[in-house]
This record gives C-alpha cells, structure tokens and sequence, in this order.
C-alpha cells in the first residue's frame, strides 16, 4: 500500500503543505492543501517533522575517518597535513576499511543523507578492493552511493606528495577502473551505485593519468571528480609545474565538460567561473574542510550566478572530522554569510546546496527533489527535540539549529532510520571497534 506522510510540519516541497505519498520506490503524489490523497494509503504522521529530500553528499573520503584529531597533523597546512597523514593510510588493512565506511555511512545516513559520493585514492596492496568493500557496506546501511575510482600515479620519486606505497601505475589503474565499472555502475534511474572516476589531484597524478582517465569516462558515460583549486599552494603548483593555472591545465586535457564535478573550487577568477558555468562544470563545497585547514572561501554566490551548480561534500578526516550532512548545510551558511553577506546565503540556499545541488553535482535527475515521480529519498526531522523545538519557521531553523541526527531516513521507499536508530546496528560495538582499529592502525604507523 502506499504511504502518507501526513500533515509535515513543514516540507520542502512545492504545492505539498498536506504532504507527500509514495509508493514502491517513488513520490507518486503532492497532497496540497485541503485535499487527500487520490489512492487509498497507510499514514504516518509528520505532525512533529520537518520533511525534506534526503540530502546529498558529493566529497567524502569514508577511509579517513580513522584518522581523526590526528595530533601530528592537527595544525598543519594542506600539503605537511597529506606528508603526516600518507604514511599512517599506507599501514591500512581491508578489515579497517571496512570499519571506517560503516562508520562514515551510518554517521551519513543518521544526518539525513540518502545518497553519498566517496573518493578513495589511496591503494596500497592490501586496498586492492576498496571499492568493493564500500559496495557492500553501502548495500548494508542501504544509501546511494557514487563511488569514486580515485588514484594517483606519482609518488615522492616522481615529484609527487605520496610515497610510492600508496600510489599505482596508469595500466593497473585502468583496468581496475573498468573492473569495478562493468560489475558495479548502474547508468539508469533508480540507481543504487554509480562509478566514477576521480584522479585525486595535480600534485599526485601525472598529466597521461588525468587524460586517459577522461577518456575512459567518455568510453563508458561517466563522471569525474577532482580536487581542485583548493588553496593557493595549488596555483603556484600548476603555474611552476604545468605553465598554467588549474583550469587551463584540466581544459587541456579533456576536463571541462557537464560530465565533471571539482571538490572545493575556492581559487577560481571571475573569467574561470563563466568558463566553468559553460562547460556544465559543478562544483562541491566543502566548509568545514575549508575552516578546519584554513583554505579559504569558496565563492559559491559568485559561482551560482555564473551558472555553476553548487553542492556540499563533508570532506573526510582530519580535515573535516565530522561526516553530518545537516551539520555541513549549517557550516555552508554560516560561512558564506560570513564571507559574502547575509543577503546572498539564505537557510533555503543551504538547504537547495544540501539537495538538489548535490543531485546536480552527481549528475542525477532523480534525487534531490520531492515531486512525482523522483525517487523516494527522504529525510525526517523531529522538531520538538531541545535546540529546535520553538522554531517559526521549519525549514529555516533546520539549517540555523541542525538538528544533531535525523528522526526517520527513507532511501527508495525503506526506511534506513527509524527513531534516530538504524535498525538492526549496534552502534555502542561499532564505536569500540572503530575506535580499537584507529589506535591499531597508529600504532603500526609508528605513532
């Protein structure tokens, strides 16, 4: 039978003040004022809630979450952060990996995020399945993911930042990349797991790494993903290395096109934004990263008026030690009232940045939004929770109090979280084998 929800407090939705009903997989129906449903429905009542899609992370690293308040890093700039951090992920195992991604989804899909891009990039010979491992426990949680395929190719040797453990070469990566596309990418509506591909950026993958991957995503109608102009050490980089600056190095080489999404995107010129904007380029977001790292503001009023669409990514540890997606919609709109005033970041922009946005980034028309037809993605707020309860305007007070977990998660019609829980996880056990597995992996790292 279909399902009600009935009578939200308030939902991001148009044309829904009574809610919405869904069906198998699907929203079928927008039940405005006054009306009822057109079909026969069970209910359930959102009288407490606030109702929005389910929101969207596009940049996360789920393996560091094992490396968190790392105390050699912590008041490091980017590149002496990575030189600290490369050799403690080399000493990963497959048996860590697959703590660190439970823990980084079930923090994701108790934030109320439904779907979920990651970008794993490093391999060393005990990751050789990486992506595997995070297929299955995306299925066990039960979020969308866009996997990323991340690699790099140039080590300290080769004048790179990572050491040769961690890196591998252009033909393994390849076809890895195409092992992992033809068992796991579903290209069509509804899907659970997309594959990517996602050099990981100019400092560590070689110029042959970067286009043949473009080329391998043309071949099979893939995204790519990339660090990109992410604080200034980037542009003296590309300029000392390459001749040019990040944008004209990535259009050299097959880069700008509506199948790429950047993370960060903070050093971008007026004239590169509008280039951007033209090549269907997008853009995640990432301000707690930016913070934590003291990176810099990303211009995402400027970006958005350039026409370039604009998601959110949490960013992984250490540089944002938090994987809640409500909690980076918040961060988004502080900091872009912060940096560009309070008449160009509203609680509604964050909350299109945190939804449709990041269904944009992804390159997915069938998320991020609550209409007939979209998938049934959604997120359940209680609002009489301390810290919200009092609110005028729901919508506004989800951003501006964020809520530390989401009441009720759905993804495809199932729901993933029921009473701030996910079922059938203990989180108390998951939390002390996590926490056993970062001193573990420290220790072996020497620390």
């Amino acid at each position: 039978m279909a399902l009600w929800l009935r009578d939200p407090l308030a939902i991001m939705a148009p044309k829904a003040k009574r809610g919405i009903v869904i069906d198998g997989a699907h929203v079928v129906e927008c039940v405005g004022a006054g009306a009822e449903p057109s079909v026969p429905c069970a209910v359930f009542d959102a009288g407490d809630h606030v109702v929005v899609p389910g929101l969207v992370n596009t940049h996360h690293h789920f393996y560091q979450t094992l490396t968190r308040a790392l105390a050699p890093a912590l008041d490091a700039e980017v590149f002496p952060w990575l030189q600290v951090m490369y050799p403690v992920w080399r000493h990963l195992t497959e048996a860590d990996l697959r703590l660190a991604v439970r823990v980084a989804l079930a923090e994701l899909a108790l934030s109320g995020c439904t779907t979920t891009a990651d970008h794993h990039y490093v391999f060393p010979p005990a990751l050789e399945f990486a992506i595997d491992i995070a297929v299955e426990e995306a299925a066990r949680i039960g979020l969308r993911v866009t996997l990323t395929r991340g690699s790099m190719d140039l080590s300290i040797e080769d004048g790179g930042l990572p050491p040769a453990a961690v890196v591998q070469d252009i033909g393994r990566i390849l076809a890895d990349s195409e092992r992992v596309v033809a068992r796991y990418h579903d290209p069509g509506p509804g899907a659970m797991v997309q594959i990517a591909l996602a050099p990981c950026s100019p400092f560590s993958v070689s110029r042959e790494l970067m286009r043949d991957s473009a080329v391998q995503a043309a071949k099979h109608g893939l995204r790519l993903h990339t660090h990109m102009a992410a604080h200034a050490d980037e542009i003296g980089y590309c300029l000392e290395r390459f001749g040019c600056r990040p944008v004209d190095y990535m259009e050299e080489l097959g880069w700008l096109g509506p199948n790429v999404w950047l993370a960060h995107g903070i050093f971008f010129s007026p004239a590169e934004m509008m280039r951007l904007g033209r090549a269907g380029v997008s853009i995640a977001h990432c301000p707690s990263s930016n913070m934590i790292t003291a990176s810099g503001f990303c211009p995402v009023p400027d970006l958005e008026a350039a026409e370039v669409a604009v998601g959110l990514g949490v960013d992984g540890s250490s540089a944002s030690d938090l994987s809640s997606m409500i909690g980076e919609a918040r961060q988004a709109f502080l900091l872009q009232r912060a940096a560009h005033g309070a008449k160009r970041a509203s609680a509604a922009d964050a909350l299109r940045w945190a939804t449709a946005g990041g269904a944009a980034c992804l390159g997915r028309s069938d998320i991020g939004t609550l209409a007939p037809g979209m998938q049934a993605d959604v997120a359940l707020f209680r609002a009489g929770a301390l810290g919200f309860t009092g609110v005028d305007d729901a919508l506004a007070g989800l951003i501006r109090s964020a809520p530390a977990r989401a009441d009720r998660v759905m993804v495809a019609g199932r729901w993933i979280v029921e009473d701030g829980r996910i079922p059938g996880l203990d989180e108390a056990a998951l939390a002390h084998m996590h926490a056993e597995a970062a001193r573990n992996l420290r220790g072996r790292a020497g620390l």
